[in-house]
């Protein structure tokens, strides 16, 4: 018996909401990755960008265990020489609590041009509302 490979062309898309209020930074990022790349599918390929659409929704309510709040930073450099910049996670849940879920969700998907492919399937939206009602996505609770 020979081993399916799926095709670029073959893959049905789903969009599905996930709601994060209350959920913990990495526990959903991980979910996310997963369903982002695909691996929740039984026709999952690792070298074909078989994964849905994720949309995120009321993005500051996500909580960050332990003193992550304080001690963890989010780093970006802008270009500049001396331009690295730094915020403290309380912060940035405060300014843009989309950026954190989408790191977090960035960093556990591969580093190459599929990966960056697969990101561009992730929406995360502040509140509870988000534009893609047309797509009918279908509410998913996480495991934990």
């Amino acid at each position: 018996m020979k081993t399916y490979m799926a095709k670029p062309k073959e893959v049905e898309r789903s969009w599905y909401v996930i709601d994060a209020a209350g959920q913990t930074l990495g526990r959903l990022a991980s979910e996310v990755a997963s369903i982002l790349r695909g691996k929740h599918k039984p026709t999952y390929t690792p070298h074909v960008d078989a994964g849905d659409f994720v949309i995120v929704i009321n993005a500051e309510k996500i909580k960050l265990t332990g003193n992550k709040l304080n001690q963890k930073k989010y780093r970006y450099h802008t270009g500049y020489p001396g331009g690295l910049k730094e915020i403290d996670y309380r912060t940035l849940l405060q300014k843009k609590p989309e950026k954190a879920i989408e790191t977090a969700v960035k960093g556990m998907l591969p580093k190459n041009s599929l990966g960056r492919k697969m990101v561009k399937k992730l929406k995360v939206y502040k509140g509870n509302e988000h534009p893609h009602q047309a797509q009918k996505p279908e509410i998913r609770e996480l495991k934990g």
